[in-house]
């Protein structure tokens, strides 16, 4: 009687932690079974590679928003840090591409220093710290840039957004790179399991020595680089800086790629291969939607109704 009793609450247990675990591989491959039966050309390569130039910058920026959420924060200043890299990069542009490219970089890490600081020294909520830069990050980055559009015309610049090596396009190599770093420093160093347990309970790991300050701020400055990395992207496939427009509500999109992807808004895990994932599934949606003529804003309430389920699945097994 007692077994009976117990059963169907494990086999919910069991179901929920499958769904968010696996549940993000599933939907991908089923939208690109659907989209090979019923989406003309889905498969063709030339389509296959403009969904991949697509999620890059995206899932670059997603990577560095799961390890900040893995330590229970948030980073919403990631699309202004890459307005502000777009901004700054055709300042310096005349003194060398990797001149540039260091002062881009370097104005990311200094944005994810003073979130980092706002949040593990003053002691600010997450969200709040980086609201702040999310509307000073712009703001300085139309400062800049007087609040014009550039048109860059570097060939080595450009060539980060429109040439391919070994056939795979640079911006795409760029993010396979990223995510394999990404996890090496999650699963294979001392910072990454760190990182994962103070997500799990920072007063914990500050009673068992950790350097909670110092990896919080750590995890910041690697998200706030990797953001400048895809303003830099970004600006290189428009071939244009624009502080107006790159990076707007990216961090909405990392967010969410990182949530479908399986890493919990309350820490204490890091899902690498699941960002992935959930970058992909939702740049399919939106491609799916769009290719069997719906509009783009049906797209968004079906990604939104994708969200939720990530968010109740999470809160299911959170509960259990």
């Amino acid at each position: 009687m007692s077994d009976l009793a117990v059963r169907p609450v494990f086999e919910r247990g069991r179901v929920t932690r499958a769904l968010q675990d696996y549940g993000v591989y599933g939907a991908v491959a089923a939208l690109v079974v659907f989209n090979a039966a019923f989406t003309d050309n889905f498969l063709a390569l030339g389509n296959l590679r403009t969904q991949l130039i697509q999620v890059a910058p995206v899932l670059v920026v997603a990577l560095g928003m799961a390890l900040v959420i893995g330590t229970e924060g948030i980073d919403l200043s990631v699309g202004s840090v890459m307005a502000l890299a777009a901004a700054v990069l055709p300042l310096y542009l005349g003194y060398g591409l990797l001149p540039a490219l260091a002062v881009a970089l370097l104005a990311g890490a200094v944005v994810g220093v003073v979130n980092g600081t706002l949040v593990a020294v003053v002691g600010l909520q997450p969200i709040v710290a980086t609201l702040a830069l999310l509307v000073g990050g712009r703001g300085l980055a139309l400062v800049f840039a007087d609040g014009q559009l550039k048109q860059i015309n570097d060939p080595t610049l450009l060539a980060l957004g429109s040439e391919d090596v070994l056939g795979v396009p640079i911006v795409v190599a760029i993010a396979a790179v990223l995510t394999l770093a990404v996890g090496v420093l999650v699963h294979r160093t001392t910072f990454g399991r760190q990182l994962v347990a103070i997500g799990g309970n920072r007063a914990a790991g500050g009673l068992a020595g950790l350097p909670v300050k110092r990896v919080l701020v750590g995890t910041y400055v690697i998200g706030g680089v990797l953001a400048a990395l895809a303003g830099v992207l970004a600006t290189a496939r428009l071939t244009a800086s624009d502080p107006s427009a790159i990076g707007n509500l990216m961090e909405l999109s990392a967010i969410t790629a990182v949530v479908v992807g399986g890493t919990p808004l309350s820490g204490g895990r890091v899902r690498v291969l699941g960002t992935v994932a959930g970058a992909l599934l939702m740049q399919l949606v939106r491609a799916t939607m769009i290719k069997n003529d719906l509009s783009d804003s049906a797209a968004q309430m079906v990604q939104a109704v994708i969200i939720l389920v990530a968010v109740y699945i999470a809160r299911e097994r959170r509960t259990r």
